[in-house]
């Protein structure tokens, strides 16, 4: 499976006013629970992590447990007083990492 992270942000903002930040990952979630059709179990594999940072600062964090649903969408508000960079960062039980990032304009 391909997974696929998506974001939106605004390509610019009001210094100092709330924005909304959208995240969206194309991920299975698997929890370990499942059985495929030879009644095997299908393995543990779910993002377990997310993070935002923008220029190196935390701005959101969440640890995902078994409830997330396959492709979790996260939605947030965040202020800036300056133009820069926001990471973003998602961790699976594999030890698959997907990052995405976006550059954003204070004026």
């Amino acid at each position: 499976m391909t997974h696929i992270a998506r974001i939106k942000v605004p390509a610019q903002v009001q210094k100092g006013e709330a924005f909304r930040i959208r995240t969206k990952v194309s991920h299975p979630m698997e929890t370990g629970w499942r059985k495929d059709a030879d009644g095997n179990v299908v393995p543990r594999n779910r993002i377990h992590s997310f993070a935002c940072t923008f220029n190196g600062q935390p701005v959101f964090r969440s640890d995902f447990h078994s409830g997330v649903s396959a492709d979790p969408y996260l939605s947030f508000f965040a202020r800036i007083d300056e133009s820069g960079t926001l990471e973003f960062t998602w961790i699976d039980d594999a030890g698959t990492t997907f990052r995405r990032s976006a550059e954003i304009e204070a004026v």
